[in-house]
């Protein structure tokens, strides 16, 4: 029988969601929350938002840091000037002579009074005297004047000697009283003073070549500096202004980039393309799995890959946050909800877009991937609680050696870096199965999806609604074990869900509880009631109804929507054949006398190979039970009958069973019966002696 081709509806649905998903990984890679995540757009003089921590060890040259350093010891170059030259020095001393010989010769004109003697040094051009220093140069006597010229001299050529810069010569003039000897008079250091000041010129000059060569000799003399960074530094704090120096660390960090080239968007297109190819290519090949054939389950796989891809790509600007965020858990949910080859299919891709782009992306692609496929295998069918604390351990444990293989080696931290990472990978796993645990009962009460534990607990003799069956129609109870054991057997041999089978063939007749009597299996031996004087129509209509009644109790003990299916379609759309066949005869054989819908089974048909199974194991048992055969022979006879009665009338047109699983089926079932229905040996009676006899013999063998 070749498998189902999805509907059109179901088919746009797929590649809608499958354009969606890739789009929305897209943007999550190539937007500034992905390649370059949150310091994307920051320039210098920005105030950082967050703390920006190192997320590797890294050892560099900077030419900031080097270049500042080279600027502060440029700018710490004084101005360089020519030495003292001696030749003014020379000049001004014969200046001052000059004017000191003009000086003595108006004081020695006897042909000029006071007066006149005054008006003449006055007009003096080399100096410039106070009037009152004008008063005493007259009145001084020749020994104390030939004093003030030698001083003065004296002086002059001292100052002279010294390098008098031109924005220096007030400072050096102020200086020039200090220089005076002291065995002169106030008068005449004062009168030394006025007249060596006024001959006091810059004799060393700036100059600029010598201080381009001093300055560039102080730039060659600093070494360029290196900066190291430990993984888990903090680069620049949250509220801080970051500066040019920080900027060139997240340039070496690949933290940032001065916006995205063309190649980063083909990468990122290429990663999601082959994404999108891989995830619904081995779908599709695998035409067996059930879970594309749900819209709700495919709706519920691409929500859960995107919230757990932006979370682990808002989590990838941290040193330790990404090692830690329980992106495992992903796999270990989709492998409790649809299967394990579903989370080992959607793990894989996922993995390797959130660790995309990363400064770190090898180890923590790695780390994603081999930590997720481990406890994907170490939780197996996810049927007990320790099955997902095993699995937490697995991821830990496994996260551990992967850092110890691609992160320690290439990265070492310090002592406290090795217990942080130990405590965030131990956090990790934990964390990955107890949101499993958590979201996997949500979203099995919210969206009506079925998971093992779930299926498990209900599936309890305690379980209310199954003693409620059992208590009221205790041979349904029993029936509804054997078709149980019969379809569980089978679905194990055709790679459909054991579990699942099991638990909505243990269901699929609860509807009878409710008129219990009305079945034959419920009815006491000796005293059974056909229903063969009552209308056939009434009678088919009761008979049917056990399909709706079961579902009103399903949904009123709130069972999972997906055991309604085993309610619903067990029957499929046949017909209840005996009743219809007592229709006929008391028709005298006309059929358009007999509405043959009023004897037809809601249905729908089978949607799938779980209640496919049951529907076969259901009519299986009960002609078994009502033939009783006792060689294999007839039991495969009768199971190969049932068969073809139900692909006679289209029942497993909806499925995906092939007629390789029908043979595996017929197998399956054959094995069951023959072990419920094998031939016994009829022991004779034997007379049992009674106690006090037994006794008495033994005494006399003693």
């Amino acid at each position: 029988m070749p498998a189902r081709i999805l509907p059109p509806r179901l088919h746009i649905l797929h590649i809608s969601l499958i354009v969606i998903v890739s789009i929305a990984s897209f943007a999550v890679l190539a937007l500034p929350i992905g390649l370059r995540p949150t310091i994307q757009t920051v320039d210098v003089g920005d105030v950082a938002q967050s703390t920006i921590q190192s997320p590797s060890d890294i050892e560099y040259v900077s030419e900031v840091r080097t270049e500042e350093a080279r600027k502060a010891a440029e700018s710490a170059v004084q101005p360089v000037y020519s030495p003292p030259d001696p030749a003014i020095a020379r000049q001004q001393i014969e200046r001052l002579r000059t004017t000191l010989q003009n000086i003595t010769a108006i004081r020695t004109n006897e042909e000029l009074d006071t007066s006149e003697k005054k008006s003449s040094i006055l007009a003096l051009s080399d100096v410039r005297l106070k009037p009152e220093t004008i008063d005493y140069l007259t009145t001084i006597t020749d020994s104390r004047w030939d004093a003030v010229q030698t001083e003065s001299v004296r002086v002059l050529e001292q100052t002279m000697r010294r390098a008098i810069y031109e924005d220096k010569v007030e400072v050096t003039q102020s200086g020039v009283s200090s220089s005076v000897s002291l065995t002169l008079s106030e008068q005449q250091a004062a009168l030394v003073t006025e007249l060596v000041t006024a001959f006091v010129v810059p004799n060393s000059f700036f100059s600029q070549e010598l201080t381009d060569a001093a300055r560039q000799s102080a730039r060659d003399a600093v070494k360029p500096i290196v900066k190291v960074y430990k993984t888990g530094e903090t680069i620049v704090s949250a509220g801080e202004i970051i500066t040019p120096a920080d900027m060139e660390a997240f340039q070496q960090l690949g933290l940032i980039r001065s916006g995205q080239s063309w190649q980063d968007m083909l990468g990122v297109a290429s990663i999601v393309t082959l994404s999108a190819v891989l995830v619904p290519l081995y779908f599709y090949r695998r035409k067996r799995s059930s879970v594309i054939n749900d819209s709700r389950n495919v709706l519920v796989i691409a929500i859960l890959f995107i919230v757990f891809l932006v979370g682990a790509r808002l989590f990838s600007d941290r040193t330790l946050a990404p090692y830690g965020y329980p992106l495992q858990a992903a796999g270990l949910l989709l492998s409790a909800l649809f299967g394990l080859e579903v989370g080992l299919v959607i793990i894989i891709p996922l993995s390797f877009l959130a660790g995309y782009g990363l400064s770190n992306s090898f180890d923590l692609t790695t780390y994603y991937l081999l930590t997720s496929l481990i406890g994907l295998l170490a939780l197996g069918p996810a049927r007990r609680i320790w099955g997902f604390v095993r699995a937490g351990i697995a991821i830990s444990l496994s996260g551990l050696a992967a850092l110890a293989a691609y992160r320690l080696p290439f990265f070492q931290p310090d002592l406290l870096g090795v217990i942080q990472f130990v405590g965030v990978v131990a956090f990790a796993g934990f964390a990955a199965a107890s949101i499993t645990i958590l979201l996997q009962y949500l979203f099995a009460q919210m969206l009506g999806l079925t998971t093992a534990l779930q299926l498990l607990d209900i599936s309890r003799p305690d379980f209310p609604l199954l003693q409620f069956l059992l208590r009221n129609a205790p041979g349904t109870y029993q029936h509804s074990l054997q078709v149980a054991n019969l379809a569980e057997q089978a679905a194990e041999k055709v790679g459909a869900d054991p579990l699942l089978t099991r638990v909505g063939a243990l269901f699929h007749d609860i509807g009878k509880a409710l008129n219990p009597n009305f079945f034959i299996e419920n009815q006491m031996p000796g005293n059974v009631n056909t229903h063969q004087e009552d209308n056939p129509e009434e009678v088919s209509a009761t008979i049917v109804r056990h399909v709706t009644d079961g579902v009103q109790l399903a949904k009123k003990h709130r069972l999972p929507r997906r055991l309604h299916d085993f309610i619903l379609e067990h029957h499929g759309t046949l017909i209840t054949h005996y009743q219809y066949n007592q229709a006929m005869e008391a028709a005298s054989g006309d059929a358009k006398k007999v509405d043959i819908e009023k004897f037809r089974y809601p249905g729908p048909r089978p949607a799938s190979r779980e209640t496919a199974l049951l529907m076969l194991a259901d009519a299986t048992e009960a002609r078994a039970r009502a033939e009783r055969p006792s060689t294999e022979g007839e039991i495969k006879k009768l199971v190969q009958s049932v068969i073809d009665t139900v692909q006679k009338f289209n029942q497993l047109d909806d499925t995906l069973l092939t007629l390789r699983d029908l043979n595996l089926i017929i197998e399956s079932f054959v094995t069951t019966l023959r072990g419920t229905y094998h031939p016994r040996i009829n022991y004779p009676k034997a007379s049992v002696p009674d106690q006090d006899t037994t006794l008495l013999a033994l005494k006399k063998e003693k």
